[in-house]
């Protein structure tokens, strides 16, 4: 059998607001806050001893004999404090909470509150019904951003809006305690004003119902507006601790409601809004438009709350990703591509790659290396689907994706000025031709792509470096609108061409065991003398002010000092005004 806390969550969420809450004392309970007949006990004590009597053992039936009449708390009031604002002065300190109680979270809204106005907030929970006088609830709600309108007396309900205009409503049936109408006594329980009977009734006929911390032992006027209820629409849950009582299991069986155990209301409500978010979550579309992965991603980087929940997203366009790479075509039986295949391929790519390409720009722009991490992690999970197997050329385009996705997040870095971050993505190694390389390696496209074959790409058979030119315009179509031209794209990208030529020749040095000369990869920079020197300029100055401290030396993509790295962008010069490259 379904849980019925499970059955619950899942009748809110798709019927938001729906559902109205019926909170009794219960709910305030773990806030120290005392009952209204509490309260009473206490004022009794007070009437006694300023009459000079003792009131003990029982408070209630000193006062009926002494007064003849059951206590009331308005004519309590009277008794002990003549005017309102002395009356106000002698209830605070039962509602609100000292300094030294604010501390230790008493007479504070407590986690079930707080969880209900999550539920308010997000428009699952429009009506609240209540017994309690205290205010927590309208607290919790105000600290939420939600603006409730009360009704805590029958002349409140004269010219409401009506409730399918409220977005939030606690209907307070006992009163407010600084309201002296508030109602106590079996006498006072035992019928409402007419304008609160037509108000619950109508309440309780067209919504749910949820009820919590409410016996229905001694509420006989608000017993009796649920009795009368006509309609079932809606189901009703009654959260109890303990097996319910008499009054209770009538209601229940009346209204064939279900009963939920609980240990108390914190963990109930906490649960309950818990299973919502996450009903919630699950039922959203998979971030597959770039629009939805982009404002996700966002989201989740902006607070570190949200880690999980960016993790999952990055994981699942991934996982996403790598389905539809594996499943897609290889064309290993074409022995001679033509550039209709390989532009049709590339294509496939980059409308597949799009969402997570978008929100890799995003993770390069404000991610933390945490973020970065996690991209590295989808590459790898991307790059786990390759095939090794078929003709080379089209296994060495499978490097395609991961090497835009790269890009993505550096040129990301690059506008924000975020390179120590992610510098982790230039970490690891990728399977090629059977063999692992090292990433930074690996990563630019003059690696990868086998000689001649660059040229299979429509509109760009006669441009030198191909693929970069091919990448650019993708990327621009992709990202091009987080930069104010595509001039100062253009220079952004290749930036992020120069710093994977510097990274890759890095590598190369210690593996061949040579300084600072050799192959740098060649890129869309090595054909751009003006954007290429404010490109060098930018690192040189960079370097020049900040020195060992410079992000540059920090990230130890192409040297791990100032000196090192200023040795490398020295080599990088040199090498493209060669006359092969000029």
């Amino acid at each position: 059998m379904l849980d019925p806390l499970i059955s619950l969550a899942f009748s809110m969420q798709s019927n938001k607001g729906a559902y109205a809450l019926l909170l009794g004392s219960g709910v305030s309970r773990s806030s120290q806050i005392p009952t209204g007949w509490e309260i009473v006990l206490e004022l009794i004590r007070k009437v006694a001893a300023l009459s000079g009597e003792r009131c003990e053992p029982d408070p209630a039936a000193w006062y009926t004999e002494k007064f003849g009449e059951q206590p009331d708390y308005g004519k309590l009031l009277d008794m002990v404090a003549k005017t309102p604002s002395e009356r106000q002065q002698l209830l605070r300190p039962y509602f609100e909470p000292s300094t030294d109680e604010q501390s230790q979270g008493v007479k504070m809204p407590t986690k079930a509150h707080r969880a209900i106005a999550k539920l308010a907030l997000g428009g699952y929970i429009r009506v609240i019904v209540t017994t309690n006088f205290d205010r927590l609830m309208e607290r919790a709600l105000d600290e939420a951003g939600v603006a409730p309108t009360v009704l805590s007396a029958s002349d409140h309900l004269d010219g409401a809006v009506p409730l399918a205009h409220m977005k939030c409503c606690v209907v307070k049936v006992h009163g407010d305690y600084l309201d002296t109408r508030i109602r106590n006594t079996p006498t006072e329980l035992a019928t409402y004003d007419p304008r609160m009977d037509a108000f619950l009734a109508r309440l309780f006929d067209e919504f749910g119902l949820v009820t919590c911390g409410w016996s229905a032992e001694w509420d006989t006027a608000l017993r009796a507006n649920i009795e009368r209820a006509p309609s079932r629409r809606y189901s009703m849950f009654w959260a109890s601790r303990g097996t319910p009582g008499h009054a209770a299991r009538e209601l229940i069986a009346l209204r064939a409601g279900q009963t939920l155990p609980i240990e108390d209301a914190d963990r109930f409500f906490d649960d309950l809004q818990t299973k919502i978010e996450s009903i919630e979550e699950f039922s959203k579309p998979h971030p597959l438009s770039k629009d939805i992965a982009v404002a996700s991603a966002k989201r989740f980087l902006s607070e570190p709350q949200y880690r999980i929940r960016f993790s999952d997203l990055v994981d699942n366009l991934a996982t996403d990703l790598a389905s539809k790479l594996r499943d897609g075509p290889f064309g290993d039986t074409m022995s001679n591509p033509s550039v209709e295949a390989v532009t049709s391929r590339i294509r496939h790519y980059d409308a597949l790659t799009s969402p997570l390409v978008a929100v890799a720009a995003v993770i390069g722009r404000w991610g933390t290396s945490e973020a970065a991490r996690a991209l590295r992690r989808a590459r790898e999970r991307i790059d786990a689907v390759k095939r090794q197997d078929g003709y080379t050329f089209w296994a060495a385009y499978q490097h395609y994706p991961t090497t835009l996705l790269t890009y993505a997040a550096l040129l990301g870095a690059s506008l924000g000025d975020n390179l120590v971050a992610m510098s982790s993505l230039f970490e690891g190694e990728i399977r090629h031709r059977g063999y692992d390389v090292p990433v930074a390696e690996a990563l630019p496209p003059a690696y990868f792509v086998e000689d001649g074959y660059e040229k299979l790409l429509e509109g760009f058979q006669q441009h030198r470096m191909p693929v970069s030119h091919w990448m650019h315009r993708t990327l621009w179509a992709e990202v091009g609108h987080d930069f104010t031209s595509q001039s100062e794209f253009d220079i952004h990208f290749d930036w992020v061409e120069i710093m994977s030529a510097l990274a890759c020749q890095h590598v190369r040095a210690k593996t061949e065991k040579s300084e600072f000369g050799g192959w740098f990869p060649p890129g869309r920079y090595n054909f751009r003398l003006k954007s290429r020197e404010q490109v060098l300029a930018r690192v040189d100055g960079n370097l020049d002010k900040f020195g060992d401290e410079s992000p540059y030396a920090i990230s130890a993509l192409f040297g791990s000092n100032a000196t090192e790295c200023r040795a490398a962008v020295s080599s990088l010069k040199a090498f493209v005004t060669k006359p092969r490259w000029g």
